[in-house]
Formats: C-alpha cells, sequence, structure tokens
C-alpha cells in the first residue's frame, strides 16, 4: 500500500493533467478564519501584515475530471476566494455563464457561522443562481427553510435542498460517492455530520467539527483504518489555548489529545491523519516549525490548503 506522501499533492501539479476523481483542500481555517475579526495579539499579527499567511475557513473540494462534475463540503464565508481558486485548479466545463458557482452541488456538514453563509452568495444580490443543489440533514433543511434570509434563496430557487441520512451513502456518478455520519457537537441549529467520500480506488474521511472523540457512537481508530486519508478537527492545540476561558465549555478534541488517543495506531494509519479547522490561536494557522515537528514527529501531520488526494492513483497497486 502507498504511503500517505505519495497520495497527498500539490494541487497546481496534480490537477494539470488529471483524469481521476480528487479531492482538494479549500482551507484549513476554524470558521471565523484566519486572521480573525479584531485580533490584535502575536498570534493573528503576521497574518495581518502579510496575505500570504492568511488561511481560509475548511472546506474540501470533490472532482471528477472526466465528467466536469464538481462539488464542495460546506459554503464557507470565503465562499468567493474559494470558489476563484477552485475554477483556477478545476476550471469548469461550462464557459457559457461565467457568473455562476458552476457546483453540481454543495453538502452542508452544520449550522454553525462558517459551514453555511457562503450560501448568502447564490442569492439575488450575487449570482442570482439557479436551483443548486444544497445536501442537508432533516433539521439543516428546517433552519434553511424557515429562517431568513436562507429561506428565501430556497423560495427563490436559488438552491434547491436535497435530503441527507445518517450513512445512507449518496452516489454522486459511477466514479464517486459520499456518506454522511452524524458526529456529536453543539447542535443548537441542526445536526452535525462528517463525510466519507469514496472513489474508485481511495477514500477519504472528513470531520472537521466534534465534540470529543469518546462521545462519538464510533471508533475514531476504526473510522481511520478503514480510510486512506483522514481530515480531523485540529481547532485547537493544547488546553489553555484561550487564556482566562474555560475551554470546557468549548468542546473539541485538543490535537495534543487526539494523538495520545490514536498513538497507540501503527505508522501507517497515524500517517493517514491531517489535522485542519484551526482556530486563530492554534499554532498550526501560522504553521509554527515548533508545534508542526511535534505533530509529525508522532506520525500525524496538517493540512494545507490546495493539496489534493487521487482517489484513483494510475499507479495505485
Amino acid at each position: 500500500m502507498k504511503t500517505l506522501v505519495s497520495l497527498v499533492m500539490i494541487a497546481y501539479t496534480a490537477c494539470t493533467f488529471a483524469t481521476e476523481p480528487f479531492v482538494v483542500v479549500l482551507g484549513v481555517a476554524q470558521d471565523a478564519g484566519y486572521p480573525q475579526t479584531a485580533c490584535r495579539k502575536e498570534c493573528c499579527r503576521e497574518a495581518w501584515e502579510n496575505p500570504a499567511r492568511r488561511c481560509r475557513v475548511a472546506c474540501l473540494g470533490i472532482v471528477d475530471p472526466v465528467s466536469g462534475e464538481r462539488w464542495i463540503i460546506d459554503a464557507t464565508q470565503d465562499f468567493r476566494e474559494q470558489l476563484r481558486e477552485f475554477d483556477r485548479i478545476t476550471p469548469p466545463n461550462d464557459k457559457n455563464d461565467v457568473s455562476t458557482p458552476a457546483l453540481t452541488g454543495i453538502f452542508l456538514t452544520h449550522a454553525h457561522i462558517g459551514h453555511y453563509t457562503g450560501l448568502q452568495d447564490l442569492g439575488r444580490e450575487v449570482t442570482g443562481s439557479k436551483d443548486v443543489p444544497v445536501y442537508v440533514m432533516p433539521r439543516m433543511r428546517e433552519f434553511l427553510e424557515t429562517n431568513g434570509p436562507w429561506s428565501q434563496l430556497v423560495e427563490q430557487g436559488n438552491i434547491e435542498l436535497r435530503d441527507l441520512a445518517d450513512g445512507v451513502a449518496v452516489e454522486l456518478n459511477d466514479r464517486l460517492r459520499i456518506t454522511p455520519m452524524l458526529v456529536p457537537h453543539r447542535d443548537e441549529f441542526s445536526e452535525t455530520v462528517g463525510f466519507r467520500i469514496d472513489g474508485p480506488a481511495l477514500s477519504v474521511l472528513y470531520i472537521p467539527d466534534i465534540d470529543k472523540w469518546e462521545l462519538w457512537d464510533r471508533s475514531i481508530e476504526d473510522e481511520i483504518r478503514s480510510v486512506d486519508v483522514a481530515y480531523l478537527d485540529g481547532t485547537f492545540f493544547r488546553d489553555g489555548e484561550l487564556p482566562g476561558r474555560d475551554m470546557s465549555q468549548i468542546p473539541h478534541p485538543f490535537i495534543q489529545e487526539t494523538m495520545k488517543r490514536l498513538a497507540s495506531l501503527d505508522e501507517l494509519e497515524r500517517g493517514k491523519v491531517r489535522f485542519l479547522h484551526f482556530n486563530h490561536t492554534n499554532p498550526l494557522a501560522r504553521r509554527d516549525p515548533k508545534a508542526l515537528k511535534e505533530v509529525q514527529d508522532a506520525g500525524f501531520d496538517a493540512a494545507f490548503e490546495w493539496e489534493v488526494v487521487d482517489l484513483d492513483p494510475i499507479d495505485w497497486d
């Protein structure tokens, strides 16, 4: 079996002559992005001064280059920039209408601001899109249908809501399928799901938000073993990262906590894990060398924007 190093590539290189389906990381930051609004602390200072150090909100793209179909998981606050970059690395087939998003569908994980508010760009004030499929769980559907301005997108036909069910796969085409799985999280307005994406040869797990692994009715270890790449919640690096705040009231598995739990996995399994969804206080948001070394020395890694996972490598054996 190939190692993860051979599966994850730089997007611009991997996509140039791609014929097989792939997943591309369109963002790695927590809902508020990096740098975060009003933050004047050291963690965000360099990113304010240097745009190249900034990170977009966590989001995945799924592409079938042959059919020209393109899906994204979550419509973030960085939807505009992410779609522009998505177009650069995976040009849409339809060149006739250059003002619409050219997306085959959008899958939503939950109703926290970094995961659905990009839908606003599909409304009449922006692209005025028509019937963009948006895949949602039951409570997420109700939230969008009964709360403005999102209800206007439904009423005016900018988006077409399509239902998801826990553990029930959606066949995207004859080479791709995606399966939602409920995870425990702060579900004030909707349930929360992660997704498993299956291609011709490889599979990817995507769980950007979860309260704690031990609260899940699934084993994260088993889920990692069943896929080839696992993008996991890395919102906070360690406990105490937010001075003066009780972090037990902001439930996320700290990266150090996750690494400790998964330490018993063998090297190959640990190498599948790539953390993302970094809070602005997380040293991995600024690619801090010491924090990155700690993660890599433990056998894991941090995701970076525009990396690609080929779902059917030509030389796979």
